[in-house]
């Protein structure tokens, strides 16, 4: 395992899957919103659902980098570094 952060086109492979199942599910509560005979209390879900799913699935996708591990603190200092006041010959 490692600290690296995946590749860019992994990250956007991922959120084009999550979206598309979203809007799967939410073509499924179209469909059964407007097909099923059910009473209106479970029309009316579906009908939320298909309202809802949208702006859930593109807020999701839009969301780089969530649920992935932090980033690893690079900015420590290096003991081995010289330190930039005294890069310089003479100095």
């Amino acid at each position: 395992m490692t600290d690296a952060q995946p590749s860019l086109s992994d990250d956007i492979k991922r959120r084009e899957i999550s979206y598309l199942i979203k809007m799967g599910i939410r073509l499924i509560c179209l469909i059964l919103a407007v097909a099923v005979p059910a009473p209106w209390p479970v029309r009316a879900l579906f009908v939320a659902g298909a309202v809802l799913l949208p702006y859930l699935a593109v807020v999701g996708a839009n969301q780089r980098g969530q649920g992935l591990p932090p980033p690893v603190d690079t900015t420590g200092s290096n003991q081995n570094e010289i330190p930039r006041h005294r890069r310089e010959i003479g100095s």
